[in-house]
């Protein structure tokens, strides 16, 4: 297990782009398309219906994670949340999980759903542990080739509720 010294949580500013970007790339969208280039997580950053938050342990930039807001709905889309390798199973990301789930409460959000590479097992079991139930599988999502698995949860309520097979719309 990796050890984080003290773990800074934060909203991201535009000067974090290009370092998330270049996460995003390597460790949530290797051999894809890039899609949440600099500018492309610039705009979420700018954008009043988005959160994007940034941990930090020291200087160092150790994970993020983007979620969008449908108030309307009453639901939130986990874009991303990515941690860097080292500082993995140190709670990073659940901590970066934590710190939006609050926001989203705060805002009246009952749903969180998220997609996911289906060849990701360790991704998976992440969310499962966080109270994620699979609510359905997309095939050829990424890129028109690689598989994504649907998974949502419940916030504000136990996190043992089943969700069944039935899709969280957001």
């Amino acid at each position: 297990m990796a050890t984080v010294q003290k773990l800074d949580l934060r909203p991201a500013r535009r000067g974090d782009s290009y370092r998330i970007a270049e996460m995003s790339k390597r460790w949530i969208e290797h051999g894809l398309t890039w899609r949440y280039t600099p500018s492309a997580i610039a705009g979420r950053i700018r954008d009043p219906e988005t959160v994007v938050v940034v941990a930090r342990s020291g200087r160092r930039l150790v994970g993020f994670a983007v979620m969008e807001f449908d108030f309307d709905a009453q639901c939130a889309h986990l874009v991303l949340l990515g941690v860097a390798p080292a500082s993995r199973r140190a709670g990073v990301g659940v901590a970066l999980f934590r710190w939006l789930e609050k926001i989203a409460l705060r805002g009246g959000i009952t749903r969180v759903q998220v997609e996911l590479r289906a060849d990701n097992p360790g991704t998976r079991t992440f969310y499962e542990r966080l109270g994620f139930h699979a609510t359905e599988l997309r095939r050829r999502y990424y890129d028109g080739r690689i598989d994504a698995i649907e998974m949502a949860r419940r916030i504000g309520r136990p996190t043992t509720e089943h969700l069944g097979r039935r899709r969280i719309p957001c």
